[in-house]
Order: C-alpha cells, then sequence, then structure tokens
C-alpha cells in the first residue's frame, strides 16, 4: 500500500485480509448453470458422433506431407516507471514450414534427433510496434487518430518476406479482397467521421463524398472501434495480431498457389493457432476470408486444406469432459450441430451462432492418441454457418480427412492436446517473458524519446 507506516516503510496489506470476502462470497452463494459439466445423459450425442474411417467414402484419403503454422503473439509493456499512463505494444506473426516426413522418421528413432527436426523446419516472422496509450504520433490528436496513423504507416512499411513473397500488409490486405491471380484494386470503407458507407477505397486513400474526411485503407479493419483514452488498449492491439495472422496465411497460400499450385499445395496443410474467425470489429474480414480460401478449390481436386486449433473457449472446455468420461473415443468426431451449440452456448437461438464472424466450422476430434482438439474448417462450398444451419455435416469438408490424418500424424506432449507445427510457431512468434519484457521497455523508451 502506498502510505506511511510511521517507520519510514509502506503500509503492507492483511495477509489474512481476503477471509472476510471469502466468508461474505460463501453465504451469498448462488446456482450458475455451467453447461460443460453437465454430460450425465450423453445419449443425445451418440448419433453426432462419426468415425473417423466413415469419413472417407473409398477408404482413402489425402496424404500430406508438409504443414505450414501461423502463430501470433502479443505484448504490451509500461515505457517507464512512474508513468504507468504510456503504454507501448508489440505484435509479431510467426510462421513455421514443417516436413512431415522428416517428422514421422524420427519417431522411429529410439532418440529423437534435434539437428533433423531443426532443418526439417523453416522459420519467417514479421514484427510491429506501435505506442498503444500515452503517447501519439503527433501532437493535437487524439488516441484514435494516432492509432489509425501508426496502423497506416506500419501496413505500408511493413514486408512479408519469404522465399518468393515479398508483400507489404497493406498489399496482403488487398489481396485478401481480390483473388489469388489478382488483389482488388480498391476495398469498401465505411467513413469514420459520417454515416457512409462502402466507399471505394485506393491503396493510398481517399476522401468520403459525403463530409470530405479522410479515408483510409486501414479504416476497413475498424480497430479505432476499441481504442479508448483510458486504459492499455490490449484489445485492439490484439485484434491487430489477429489480423496480421491472417494476411499472413493469405500471402503463404497465394505464393504455393502461384508457384505450386499442382505440387505443393495440394500436399500442404496450413494451421491457424485459434479458430478460423474474424472476431469483434473485424468480422467484415470474414466474408471476403471465405470468398478468397474457396476460390483455390480447383475442379477435380481437393484443397486448400487450411484448419484452425482452438485452445481456449466454451467448446474446448466441452471436449475436455466429453473426452474425460469418454463419451467421445480415440479415432472419433463430433459434428456440432445446432442442438449441441444450444447446450454448450447455453443460447436458445444457436442459427445465430457464428454466422458473422465465423469462416470454418467447429469440430471437436480426439485423435487416436487420445488428444482431443477443436478445430475450424471451411467448407467447400456455402458458409459454415447461417440462420438456416449452415455446414454442420462432414460431407461438406472434402478436406476433413488429410486434416485429421495429420492432427494424428503430428501429436506432442510438449502441452496438453499439442501440435508439432503449432507449438514450433508459438516458439518462433512467442515474447520471453523476465529478461525480454525488459528489453521490450527499454526499446519503448528509446522509440519514445523517454530514455533515463
Amino acid at each position: 500500500m502506498p502510505y506511511d507506516d510511521g517507520h519510514g516503510g509502506f503500509e503492507r496489506a492483511s495477509r489474512t485480509a481476503h477471509t472476510y470476502t471469502v466468508v461474505r462470497a460463501l453465504a451469498e452463494r448462488a446456482e450458475f448453470y455451467v453447461p460443460v459439466e453437465h454430460l450425465a445423459d450423453t445419449q443425445w450425442l451418440a448419433g453426432k458422433i462419426k468415425k473417423r474411417s466413415e469419413l472417407v467414402p473409398d477408404g482413402a484419403a489425402a496424404t500430406l506431407s508438409h504443414a505450414i503454422a501461423v502463430d501470433g503473439s502479443r505484448m504490451v509493456v509500461e515505457a517507464r516507471a512512474g508513468l504507468p499512463s504510456v503504454r507501448y505494444g508489440y505484435v509479431q506473426a510467426g510462421a513455421v514450414y514443417l516436413d512431415l516426413g522428416a517428422l514421422e522418421t524420427q519417431r522411429q528413432e529410439r532418440f529423437v534427433d534435434p539437428v533433423v527436426l531443426h532443418q526439417a523446419a523453416r522459420r519467417a516472422l514479421v514484427a510491429l510496434d506501435l505506442p498503444t496509450a500515452g503517447a501519439y504520433t503527433r501532437q493535437g490528436i487524439d488516441i484514435k487518430q494516432s492509432w489509425r496513423e501508426a496502423v497506416f504507416d506500419l501496413f505500408q512499411r511493413k514486408r512479408v518476406e519469404v522465399n518468393g513473397l515479398n508483400q507489404t500488409l497493406l498489399e496482403l490486405l488487398y489481396l485478401l479482397h481480390g483473388t489469388p491471380d489478382r488483389p482488388a484494386s480498391t476495398i469498401p470503407v465505411d467513413c469514420v467521421a459520417c454515416p457512409q458507407k462502402n466507399i471505394a477505397v485506393e491503396p493510398t486513400g481517399t476522401t468520403c463524398p459525403a463530409c470530405s474526411a479522410e479515408v483510409v485503407p486501414i479504416d476497413k479493419l475498424r480497430l479505432t472501434e476499441d481504442v479508448t483514452d483510458e486504459g492499455t488498449n490490449e484489445l485492439p492491439l490484439t485484434r491487430l495480431m489477429q489480423i496480421v495472422e491472417l494476411l499472413v496465411v493469405i500471402g503463404l497460400m497465394t505464393l504455393l498457389w502461384r508457384s505450386a499450385r499442382n505440387s505443393y499445395l495440394p500436399k500442404t496443410l496450413f494451421i491457424v493457432d485459434g479458430p478460423l474467425a474474424a472476431q469483434g470489429v473485424t468480422a467484415p474480414l470474414k466474408t471476403p476470408t471465405l470468398a478468397f480460401i474457396q476460390s483455390m478449390t480447383q475442379p477435380g481436386t481437393l484443397g486448400p486444406f487450411i484448419c484452425g486449433v482452438e485452445k481456449s473457449s466454451e467448446f474446448v472446455d466441452f471436449a475436455e469432459a466429453m473426452a474425460r468420461y469418454d463419451v467421445l473415443e480415440p479415432g472419433q468426431l463430433l459434428v456440432i450441430d445446432d442442438e449441441v451449440i444450444a447446450h454448450v452456448t447455453n443460447n436458445p437461438n444457436p442459427k445465430n451462432y457464428g454466422q458473422a464472424t465465423y469462416w470454418g466450422r467447429k469440430f471437436i476430434y480426439r485423435a487416436t492418441d487420445g488428444r482431443v482438439l477443436v478445430v475450424t474448417i471451411p467448407p467447400a462450398t456455402g458458409t459454415p454457418y447461417s440462420k438456416q444451419g449452415g455446414r454442420p455435416e462432414p460431407q461438406h469438408y472434402p478436406t476433413m480427412p488429410a486434416i485429421l490424418d495429420v492432427i494424428d500424424r503430428t501429436g506432442s506432449t510438449m502441452y496438453l492436446n499439442a501440435l508439432v507445427p503449432i507449438a514450433l510457431a508459438h516458439g518462433t512468434a512467442a515474447y520471453p517473458i523476465g529478461v525480454g519484457t525488459d528489453v521490450l521497455k527499454l526499446v519503448a523508451q528509446q522509440k519514445l524519446g523517454m530514455a533515463q
């Protein structure tokens, strides 16, 4: 406590001060309904469980030989002690290519050769940083405008560079709104100063025809809607990280589409750490993303192969409960239809779930080694969720058997329900705690001109 105790020190909080709060909370205990803990009667799930072998009518699925995993990380640091309102944010998105063949050869060895695994993986990283609170790009503007200017500048400067891919984040944003062969020349953006909608904006920006305000491409991301004058603004930084992850995936998929669409692309699984969704204010990206992915499907072929893997959600908790009580056995998949959604989310209108944000459909799969994962996979056609029920059945996801095969082949004990590609991507993108945080603080001080 920041009060003098009369002896030159600071007043200390009582170590037993919490007991009063605990006693009162127990005395005023209320009953709450936790859906994921109610698994007493599971007969209603029986018809929704499919064996992996049932998902391939002819008994043979495509075998993938490569995996590319993408993960992001973000951190907000206090720029300098004594100025808690000044915060600086960092974002990283890492991509890791993994040769699945080399990984499988090591499974046959008594001891894993770290050199072989290192050579089997290739890594790429894109990093961004900007002041999130208490510091501004210039004098005389509020924090929302500061974010607009900083993010627009970053999107124009920061490039995703790997092998034959060398594009700025802004170029990838326009690619997302076009096709794999041709990026869009303009994207529809709503004015941030008036109700005017769907203004055709070129990469350099334009003016609103209704109010003459400046409209820039990154207004499409709507990040400033989450930016506030008070607080650290970690939420919009998280949204920015998710957008960068998506653009990295789009860039890498396009690279293979243009250079190896008949060789490497049909043999590569793209794995995103998290659900295939555009959450919160970034939801308008869902529709162009799904259209872009589906446009890569060639007649008579499967692909592209892409999935998201969730680490925390109500469905992850539900999946863990199903595995704990052996409702879902190894090698089995649960179809998450409206009935399951209503049960897990306690939502009386399950058809409203996910339709505005998800470009992949959720499934729960228990791998052959017992791991249980919630995966999201885009349908070959149509939309995964809609008011008409969407696409809950596995037959709408022809890439699913090959994806589940990779999940079975790349299990890891590095953490609960881990996948090797995701673990490697996380290791590439994650910020180290401790000394790493101190270094980021020093960098923030230098960038803000606050070095002591």
